[in-house]
């Protein structure tokens, strides 16, 4: 008898080349890291979700063994942020370019009529800052 794989997201892992940095620019932006966080991992509560960093060539070790390891700045996924307002895409981006995240694209207005902007993280990690769009529901069990 099949079962469903279970449909929630419990860890999203960054594989970092430069850990501490990642770890400093994650908390220039408020976030705090999991007491269980040492030097050689850290993690992030999101709500629901970890945002976990390891050193990108241990993870490659472990989740790609023998294959490359695609080089920043950007490896073809991003992560969003869903607020709640339109003027509040403007200040958090504001927020994070002035924490040291990359200006990608202002505040910019979809053809799905969303309104979204995108940064950075120093290692070219895509965040897109988002309201109008389809936000999460809770976890489901």
């Amino acid at each position: 008898m099949s079962q469903d794989v279970p449909q929630h997201l419990s860890i999203l892992t960054l594989g970092a080349f430069d850990l501490p940095m990642l770890r400093a620019f994650y908390g220039a932006w408020g976030w705090s890291e999991l007491e269980q966080s040492s030097e050689e991992w850290c993690a992030f509560d999101m709500g629901g979700c970890l945002l976990s960093i390891y050193p990108l060539e241990l993870l490659g070790d472990e989740a790609a063994p023998g294959e490359p390891v695609l080089a920043a700045p950007w490896r073809g996924f991003t992560m969003a942020i869903n607020v709640e307002s339109e003027g509040q895409v403007q200040e958090v981006f504001d927020t994070a370019v002035a924490s040291g995240a990359i200006e990608v694209q202002g505040p910019t207005r979809r053809d799905w009529g969303g309104l979204t902007a995108y940064v950075a993280d120093p290692e070219g990690n895509r965040w897109e800052i988002a309201a109008g769009g389809p936000t999460p529901s809770p976890t489901k069990k």
